[in-house]
């Protein structure tokens, strides 16, 4: 059976940045069509963000709790694995997306599940899964939303070695007595988190010469400092050459730089990410497949006037909170051009540019401890050519942390840019610093001036009181 359908917007892709650029356009009256391969929810639904912090939640209220007079001698049993697995895969509706479907429908969106594929100018052919063939065509926009997936390394045996990627890592339904994790990046880093407390011994296979290269040197320091307390073991400046494993079964044998050799029960590659954009057509408009698609600050692909990329396949910023932000400039941008007005006369909040994927991105690490960034690091704001100023404070030194957890050990640091007097950046590494991220957000994302921040009084006696100490070591 063919059909042939015409719409305003046509989304392809329905994980979270395609699902809130469709309700943006149909909230403003276009109508839509969302099409997806897999489940409606995407990655971060089922094999990213909400599996991975269900799987941590428990590991890191345990470790909160052995901090914490009355409560320590309570908890040092292990985990209940079972219990922790079944919550996990509660929140990711046990892999299925029904009540996503449904909600689709309940914007007035029409869902079409299936592989869809770019046909030329703003027409997608939509494969579905009994074979049925439609040719939807767009009146205004055609939005890609397709995210990325896992990249494995080209390592000879690991083709057939069955290795564990995010997807498998985050909806295992054992616990391996020994995993390996090869990276130590935001993955590998809350991975190993997550197993080593459930039970496994593992071992991280690092190829630089920490963890989370990318956050502020300390932060991978403290990580590292609590993870090897915990019992991992951590190997950096260390490379995979080999992998061998008979028949994608039983024990995986290592071969390392140097040739050594280590056994795993399973192996984690936790290597980088690439677009999925192989299978979607891209070659009909001149675009190459398997590519990531550039954008500018209305998440318009780079000369075209009516395809959009939102999320990760942009490589923007690949993060959830980021593709959603994406998607709702990417929407208000597709309403304005479809009722013809131009984007700067109706653009008083900032509402058609992305302008915090350049300078106010926050991100979450939900290792034990926390690790919370937004903005540049001082690295990268000398890079950039700034002159700043990286102004640091012990955490534990706050009285909130103190009452927060016998021991604590934290770290914080405002990148100031001198000439102007703002911030450009803020870390914070610690139990519990995840929640300090948004008033950082606000103050980068605000361009605040140091000279409000002291008027900005952090209640006593909380961790935010950091926001003091730290305004009070820069002054001197």
């Amino acid at each position: 059976m063919t059909e042939a359908v015409e719409y305003d917007v046509v989304v392809l892709g329905a994980g979270p940045a395609g699902e809130n650029v469709a309700d943006r356009v149909r909230a403003a009256g276009l109508s839509t069509a969302v099409v997806e391969s897999e489940l409606v929810g995407g990655e971060c639904s089922y094999w990213a963000c909400i599996p991975s912090k269900a799987l941590l939640r428990p590991v890191i209220a345990r470790a909160d709790a052995r901090k914490v007079p009355g409560l320590r001698h309570h908890v040092e049993g292990p985990l209940d694995t079972q219990a922790v697995l079944a919550h996990r895969d509660e929140y990711a509706s046990n892999w299925k997306d029904d009540g996503q479907v449904g909600w689709i429908d309940s914007t007035g969106a029409r869902f079409y599940r299936g592989q869809g594929r770019l046909h030329g100018t703003k027409k997608v052919v939509v494969e579905g899964p009994e074979g049925e063939h439609h040719v939807l065509t767009a009146r205004h926009a055609v939005v890609v939303s397709t995210g990325s997936r896992a990249v494995l390394p080209d390592i000879p045996g690991l083709a057939g070695a069955k290795a564990w990627t995010s997807r498998e890592a985050t909806s295992a339904q054992r616990v391996p007595e020994r995993l390996a994790v090869v990276g130590g990046g935001v993955v590998g880093s809350e991975m190993a988190t997550a197993w080593q407390a459930l039970g496994s011994r593992v071992t991280m296979l690092v190829r630089g010469s920490g963890l989370l290269p990318r956050m502020e040197p300390f932060v991978g320091e403290h990580v590292a400092d609590a993870l090897t307390e915990a019992g991992a073991q951590i190997r950096t400046e260390t490379g995979v050459t080999g992998v061998e494993r008979s028949g994608g079964t039983g024990p995986v044998t290592l071969v390392l730089n140097g040739g050594e050799r280590i056994e795993v029960d399973e192996v984690l590659f936790a290597t980088g990410r690439a677009p999925r954009t192989d299978l979607i057509g891209l070659e009909t408009v001149g675009l190459e497949p398997g590519s990531w698609l550039q954008v500018d600050d209305s998440c318009r692909v780079d000369g075209s006037r009516w395809l959009y990329a939102v999320g990760d396949v942009n490589q923007r910023q690949l993060l959830t909170h980021q593709g959603k932000y994406q998607a709702r400039i990417a929407g208000a941008a597709i309403v304005a051009r479809a009722q013809h007005v131009p984007l700067l006369e109706t653009d008083r909040w900032g509402a058609h540019s992305a302008t915090a994927d350049h300078a106010a991105t926050p991100q979450v690490v939900f290792t034990d401890p926390e690790a919370a960034a937004v903005g540049l690091s001082l690295a990268d704001a000398e890079s950039a050519g700034h002159r700043v100023r990286a102004v640091d404070y012990d955490i534990a030194s706050v009285s909130g942390a103190s009452l927060y957890a016998d021991g604590y050990r934290g770290r914080a640091r405002m990148i100031v840019d001198l000439d102007r007097e703002i911030l450009l950046g803020v870390t914070f590494v610690g139990p519990g610093v995840s929640e300090l991220l948004h008033s950082a957000t606000v103050a980068v994302a605000g361009e605040v001036p140091i000279e409000r921040l002291w008027h900005a009084v952090p209640a006593f006696p909380t961790i935010s009181e950091v926001w003091l100490r730290l305004l009070e070591t820069y002054r001197g």
